[in-house]
């Protein structure tokens, strides 16, 4: 998600400066450098010759700098979360949970690269007997990373962290909503390692990300809207630099007729208004078998209303981060009621200036905007299914295809609808479940993006695969020739036959 934000006024020049403020009174917390065009070029030099340096150290030596960078982050991980909190909104405690995340992912990046990176042979083939053949990765060079601001860390770490262990060096873009994450984090690489900035970090607003996208990196590595990514797009593709994306989503949680409805409520309270809805692959939709509809509906109006926002640690969520989108909210929930649908909690009036007041929703069309687009607040549809048939088909009803999760005590049911549905990841009985496994990949399918991180598909995104083939002796036919004898084809036809044409 980005944000259009108005420069630092300044008389008679260009403004190279912006404000970072706080979301839950508008203060400013301070004040950052717009970088130019030039700035990111230089930026981008400067990471070039420090990502010959980085790949030179091998597997084994970006481990080592990789764990002292994950050790330096820990150790002072509150001071973090604090920095996270001020420029976000959202509590002290969801703050250092997503540091919390966001080390276990570089931790997992830093130990697994080498076992999934590493040169290994692969089979050549009755046809190529006589050649070795060896598949390896190799890194890509310079990877830029375009960060969001509802997860300001723990998201960009998702492709910084595989990015590094792959031998490449960074520089980041953070949302012009949260710069002093970025430098926060800049810092802390500069303390291990001051003289290679092979972690860098650059601010500023929207030109200054397109010109991070046309510098020429070899990569880059985006997370915010649809829109914005066909724009990222459009610029990528001035010099065929390739781009990973994660877009956000829709999600939908099926609840099954025989599911723990405890569990489930539990569940979708924390997916739906956790972070105050702004949550890429949080709970949007969810669809209930309409035996335990009322059960569950009931169960969940009442946990929902013991939910307070507002600025303090001791709040359940904190403000809208990015304030335009208020209207996003106050328009879908106004939308699903002029179709038809009934707010059983709250409504138009819990949105607020700088906070909106949870809001359910039931009995919404599939046409409406609060079904079809995606939010990106704290509120959700509830509404009610005939069988789990009909809440595949709904869930499968957007245009996106990031997460989602079933509730049901039978799990082979649970992987069963996982199969059915058209997304990137799933959860059975619980929800995001999938973004804490750092062996997992992370990322969706249609309006949702395109790519992956973490995991080993992560580690592979930011490398690029070499072959390479040694011949080991002699070819017995010599079909590589402009004057293939007689012998040889007939001997090679036979051969044609007799392995695939029976």
């Amino acid at each position: 998600m980005t944000q259009e934000l108005t420069p630092t006024e300044t008389t008679g020049e260009a403004a190279t400066t912006f404000a970072s403020l706080d979301p839950r009174n508008g203060n400013v917390l301070a004040e950052y450098p717009i970088a130019t065009t030039a700035d990111v070029a230089d930026a981008v030099e400067r990471a070039r010759t420090a990502a010959r340096w980085w790949d030179a150290q091998g597997f084994r030596g970006r481990r080592d700098w990789l764990l002292e960078f994950k050790k330096a982050i820990a150790v002072d991980a509150d001071s973090l979360a604090s920095v996270v909190s001020a420029e976000t909104g959202k509590p002290h405690g969801d703050a250092f949970l997503e540091v919390m995340l966001a080390i276990e992912h570089l931790d997992w990046a830093a130990k697994n690269a080498k076992k999934v990176l590493k040169a290994r042979k692969v089979p050549s083939g009755l046809a190529s007997f006589n050649q070795a053949a060896t598949l390896e990765y190799k890194a890509l060079g310079v990877v830029g990373v375009i960060g969001p601001w509802n997860y300001p860390v723990y998201t960009p770490m998702g492709s910084i962290s595989y990015a590094l262990a792959a031998g490449n060096a960074i520089v980041f873009k953070p949302s012009e909503l949260t710069p002093g994450v970025g430098k926060w984090l800049e810092t802390k690489w500069n303390s291990i390692a001051p003289t290679q900035p092979v972690f860098q970090v650059i601010t500023g607003l929207g030109e200054t990300g397109a010109a991070l996208a046309r510098s020429g990196v070899d990569k880059i590595a985006f997370t915010g809207s649809g829109p914005t990514a066909r724009k990222v797009m459009a610029v990528c593709a001035e010099t065929l630099t390739p781009l990973v994306a994660e877009c956000g989503g829709k999600d939908a949680m099926i609840v099954a007729g025989d599911a723990d409805l405890d569990k489930a409520v539990q569940f979708a309270a924390f997916g739906a208004f956790g972070n105050a809805g702004q949550t890429c692959a949080g709970v949007e939709r969810i669809y209930v078998v309409e035996s335990v509809y009322q059960q569950f509906l009931d169960k969940f109006v009442a946990a929902v209303k013991r939910a307070v926002p507002g600025g303090t640690d001791d709040s359940t969520y904190g403000p809208m981060t990015l304030p335009r989108q208020i209207d996003v909210v106050r328009s879908h929930v106004e939308d699903a009621l002029a179709k038809g649908g009934t707010a059983v909690v709250g409504g138009p009036e819990s949105v607020k200036e700088r906070y909106v007041e949870p809001v359910i929703l039931t009995d919404v069309p599939e046409t409406s905007s609060a079904v079809c687009e995606e939010t990106f607040g704290p509120t959700v549809v509830v509404n009610k299914v005939r069988d789990l048939d009909e809440a595949v088909e709904r869930a499968n009803g957007t245009s996106y295809g990031l997460g989602a999760s079933i509730f049901t005590k039978s799990k082979s049911r649970g992987r069963a609808i996982a199969e059915r549905l058209n997304n990137g990841m799933v959860s059975v009985n619980s929800v995001l479940g999938f973004a804490g496994i750092p062996s997992l990949p992370f990322g969706g399918i249609g309006e949702s993006g395109f790519g992956r991180i973490h995991g080993a598909d992560g580690l592979r995104e930011f490398s690029r695969p070499k072959a390479v083939t040694v011949e080991k002796f002699k070819a017995p036919l010599n079909l590589m020739s402009l004057e293939r004898s007689e012998r040889d084809m007939k001997i090679s036809a036979a051969m044609l036959k007799y392995m695939h044409g029976r």
